[in-house]
């Protein structure tokens, strides 16, 4: 579907010391790629090589062969300037008895952005953090999540599509959640900021309660989309929405782990699992918090601050 805009691709050398035992050949296509990396050291078990969450489409005496989708095994897409890449990383999972020691190579491919991915009036919204070795994205999306959002403007009452996602890499599966998100006029918090609340709570969208806001049902684990009805907060002007992101075991929700939105004539819902809806009963009232431990420690989740916007929100009837 992106064959119109291929142009070629960029593939990172491998390291001198590496490039004696092994050859990666990549080839990326208008929306796939296969990687192909042959190995002379007869002791690697080529199972053990990974494409982010994916394993070898294939394998042979000396080949370890990956033909996959650009929506599977946890490609990163970033857009820069007048470039649109994926990114992903090829891992080498040591066995405990095995001499060749585990390691990580980058795969890269690069393609020239098309005119009309985005319209040329903009920058399209679409922020980047890294934690550690995750990566977070958050970014305004268009109606249906399919893509970036064409506008950064939202009428007063029209939805705006919010996706954030975590790039899992290596790790066990994860569970993003939104922990709290605010409106704000400035790029920066400061302790006199005005602001207009949106997830407060550990996980409350309390902007449902008094609008049509709602979590969409998850197509990922590691992603979230919010349909947030545009909000009479600073008319007209720039506003930034202020998050806070949490990549989070998926065996591990609690009441301070979660995300709830409020169902009319219903009550709170818990978006992963409405049967443990009880989950969402402090977010009319205090949800306790807890330490958040580190992943990379081998325990449950890692936090990241990330920063959304400028976008504009107009009233139709000025």
């Amino acid at each position: 579907m992106m064959a119109f805009f291929w142009q070629g691709a960029l593939l990172l050398s491998l390291a001198a010391s590496m490039s004696i035992y092994a050859d990666m050949k990549l080839d990326c296509r208008p929306d796939f790629m296969t990687v192909v990396w042959t190995e002379s050291r007869s002791q690697a078990d080529l199972s053990l090589f990974r494409l982010g969450n994916c394993f070898p489409t294939s394998i042979s005496a000396r080949e370890a062969v990956f033909s996959v989708d650009f929506n599977d095994c946890n490609f990163r897409r970033m857009v820069t300037g007048d470039q649109l890449i994926y990114t992903n990383d090829l891992t080498y999972i040591s066995s405990p008895d095995s001499h060749i020691l585990a390691f990580t190579h980058p795969v890269v491919c690069a393609y020239e952005r098309p005119k009309d991915w985005y319209p040329l009036i903009y920058d399209p919204v679409f922020q980047t953090y890294g934690q550690g070795d995750l990566v977070f994205h958050i970014g305004l999306m268009n109606d249906d999540f399919s893509g970036p959002a064409e506008s950064t403007s939202f009428p007063l009452g029209s939805f705006i599509p919010i996706m954030a996602s975590v790039a899992q890499k290596t790790h066990q599966p994860l569970l993003l959640l939104l922990e709290e998100c605010v409106a704000a006029s400035t790029p920066e918090l400061q302790p006199d900021s005005s602001i207009y609340p949106i997830i407060t709570n550990k996980g409350c969208l309390v902007d449902s309660m008094i609008s049509r806001s709602k979590f969409e049902p998850r197509q990922k684990s590691s992603e979230i989309h919010l349909s947030l009805q545009a909000f009479r907060f600073a008319l007209g002007e720039q506003v930034f929405i202020h998050c806070t992101l949490v990549a989070w075991d998926p065996s591990g929700l609690d009441n301070t782990k979660k995300a709830c939105h409020y169902v009319k004539e219903q009550g709170w819902e818990l978006l992963d699992n409405p049967s443990y809806s009880n989950l969402c009963d402090c977010c009319e009232s205090s949800c306790k918090s807890r330490r958040t431990r580190s992943i990379a420690t081998g325990k449950h989740g890692i936090v990241q601050k990330a920063v959304l916007g400028p976008l504009t929100i107009t009233d139709v009837n000025s």
